[in-house]
């Protein structure tokens, strides 16, 4: 049995099948973990969408920012963007099926045997393993909830762009979800900053990529190994990195590649990208 982790699938289907193809991937026998951001941009979110439902419980699916978006959308408290592909989603047979299954899939998924845990964006370097899982856990239950509308209408903003444990309410629900789903460049003190999205050379002054800040310690010394996909940019690299985090965003919709990760040896399995070249 191997367990592959891939990262964001943002509507590239074809290339999704031939790396699962590549993988020699069988449902009956191997695990899967996707890094979020199965939907948008690509030309098929509809079938990354079906195919990770269909593979049930061979497959662990945190939730990313896109992913997000669409439960928004579809939940009429947000809208359509222009480059956005989920339109075959919105207005598919099967739609509210396929939206029931998203809001139930977690922000967090953990291996403790091999000390492995992924999200979308990455994890804040001051939060202990056990206070991401209360966190993660805390926000999936409203997500999963019936009042999960509450929450999708106020979803969108960048504030509070600090984690206090003394955050309430909504505030402290977007503020979780956004460390999740969103962060890239933070500040010492945790601060998030939300306007730089390329490589590295754009991290505004006084901020660095959250994967160079050294994490608390953690019980009995335990080193996780933080997978995460969300950043295209890094191409796959965390330089100056002072945690185990292994970048598996290649940017397969920007014209790049879809990534595996075999968890057991840490070897990556590579298919080439279908679409275009980014201008």
């Amino acid at each position: 049995m191997a367990t592959y982790a891939i990262g964001d699938l943002q509507g590239c289907f074809e290339e999704f099948e031939a790396l699962l193809a590549r993988l020699d991937f069988s449902p009956s026998r191997d695990h899967l973990w996707l890094a979020g951001d199965l939907v948008n941009r690509g030309p098929d979110s509809l079938g990354c969408l079906r195919k990770s439902m269909a593979l049930d419980g061979a497959v662990s699916v945190v939730l990313g920012n896109h992913d997000l978006h669409l439960l928004a959308v579809a939940r009429g408290h947000g809208k359509l963007k222009r480059h956005d592909t989920l339109t075959d989603i919105l207005e598919a047979p099967d739609r509210e099926a396929m939206i029931d299954w998203l809001r139930r899939q977690p922000l967090l998924v953990e291996d403790r045997t091999r000390h492995c845990v992924m999200t979308h964006a990455g994890l804040l370097p001051n939060w202990t393993l056990d206070q991401a899982r209360a966190l993660a856990r805390e926000a999936q239950s409203v997500l999963a909830s019936d009042t999960v509308d509450d929450f999708l209408g106020a979803m969108y903003g960048n504030v509070p762009a600090r984690w206090d444990d003394a955050l309430t309410g909504t505030d402290r629900l977007r503020a979780i979800v956004n460390v999740f789903t969103r962060m890239r460049f933070i500040a010492a003190d945790g601060t998030l900053d939300f306007a730089a999205k390329e490589g590295l050379d754009s991290a505004p002054d006084g901020f660095a990529p959250w994967f160079t800040y050294p994490r608390v310690p953690e019980p009995a010394g335990v080193r996780p190994t933080l997978v995460f996909g969300h950043w295209a940019a890094l191409e796959g690299h965390t330089p100056d990195a002072r945690v185990d985090a292994r970048a598996l965003d290649t940017g397969c919709v920007w014209g790049g590649s879809l990534t595996a990760m075999d968890l057991d040896s840490g070897s990556l399995i590579v298919e080439p990208s279908r679409q275009g070249k980014a201008a």
